[in-house]
């Protein structure tokens, strides 16, 4: 079944669910409601309890999770009010994956592919371990030529934090897709691109997976690792996923882009990368910065000698000050801003992710002056406010 549906054909889908007991996860995004009162995702999954198969829904309010465990009597009711409340979901059975979506009138399109072999649909018990978007065991290409996976699916015990990244990453993406330009090709960069592990989940997930129109451009200075990339997106077929040579702040290639990617380019590389997406009028900004030096040589203030007397403790306020003003430049420039946790601090530092999406004309005059206090306060003049116009608290 794949394109609009109708209500009955919807709630006959829903009942199979509920009668065949296929259901292995559900995944609703992008919440119609925006006052905060829906959780920005519910998941859904089958659980083993003492009196049988239930489902657990899981809500996340206030970076909190709440759990509640329905019987199967009830499923088919609680998917069909979650879909009414999100504007996407993504359902896996034992044999397929349907991605729903809903448009402003509340019609319903199906889009369904094979999910790769028949799935165990025994439901796991309380404790299960994780479900990642891409699951354990089932190859992918492109994992599998970055030495992620082996042929048959497995994940390298080496490679696993970068597994676990990739799924994280794509989580991420799931959320804002809506909030990209639709009825229209998509331009996406990715500045400092790297090994482009994220660079090529990112084309699978949006190009392969979800069939949008879209071209990635990667960009990175170090030519061996551009030409691997390049190499291996021949391999795959991806036309529309190129590699180029090149700096971050002297890049020209593109006169509009829709979407901007930059992870663990090195200090005011990053901000050179955000001054970039700002003046392109980006719709989305995927942000994880490395290496805050500007800000750690500028941060001045008395009452907090005891704090910036210690070289450690300076270098991670300072890290936190520039990430802060980033954020709130940003806010400045018209974008809805979230600092978020990018994959466990246990595994790497360099863990926050800054995820930007444009709004339109914000609160300058409020936003203004709560920034001033705070630059001010710290006596630092970052990057962003003195290379960018739009930028400016004044402008």
């Amino acid at each position: 079944m794949n394109g609009k549906i109708t209500r009955e054909q919807w709630e006959r889908f829903l009942e199979s669910l509920a009668a065949d007991g296929s259901l292995l996860q559900a995944s609703f995004s992008a919440p119609r409601s925006k006052d905060g009162t829906l959780s920005r995702k519910l998941s859904v999954r089958p659980v083993k309890l003492k009196n049988g198969l239930h489902y657990q829904f899981e809500r996340l309010l206030d970076n909190k999770a709440y759990h509640e465990n329905v019987g199967p009597e009830e499923l088919k009711e609680r998917l069909a009010t979650a879909m009414q409340s999100y504007k996407q979901a993504l359902i896996k059975t034992s044999d397929e994956d349907i991605q729903v979506l809903a448009n402003k009138k509340g019609e319903l399109a199906l889009m369904s592919r094979a999910s790769g072999g028949k799935r165990e649909s025994e439901p796991q018990t309380h404790n299960r371990s994780k479900r990642y978007i891409l699951p354990e065991g089932v190859p992918v290409p492109y994992l599998v030529s970055l030495g992620v996976m082996t042929e048959d699916g497995k994940v390298l015990k080496a490679k696993y934090d970068k597994f676990r990244q990739i799924n994280r990453f794509l989580e991420m993406i799931a959320d804002v897709v809506p909030d990209l330009p639709q009825g229209k090709p998509l331009t996406i960069v990715d500045f400092g691109c790297g090994k482009s592990y994220l660079t090529f989940a990112l084309y699978h997930d949006l190009a392969i997976q979800r069939k949008l129109p879209v071209r990635i451009i990667g960009l990175d200075l170090k030519r061996d690792v551009i030409e691997t990339c390049a190499k291996l997106a021949e391999k795959l077929g991806w036309d529309n996923l190129t590699f180029s040579v090149g700096d971050i702040s002297d890049y020209d290639g593109r006169d509009s882009v829709d979407m901007v990617v930059t992870l663990h380019a090195c200090d005011t590389a990053t901000d050179a990368a955000l001054l970039k997406a700002v003046g392109w009028d980006a719709s989305v900004i995927l942000s994880v910065p490395c290496c805050q030096h500007e800000l750690f040589r500028q941060i001045s203030q008395p009452a907090l000698e005891p704090l910036l007397k210690h070289g450690i403790l300076k270098e991670r306020f300072a890290a936190l000050v520039t990430d802060a003003a980033r954020a709130n430049l940003l806010e400045l420039a018209g974008y809805r801003t979230q600092l978020l946790e990018f994959i466990d601090l246990e595994h790497t530092p360099k863990n926050l992710l800054i995820r930007a999406v444009k709004t339109g004309k914000p609160d300058r005059e409020a936003l203004s002056a709560e920034y001033e206090r705070f630059r001010d306060f710290l006596s630092i003049s970052p990057y962003m406010e003195r290379n960018s116009r739009l930028m400016s608290p004044k402008s």
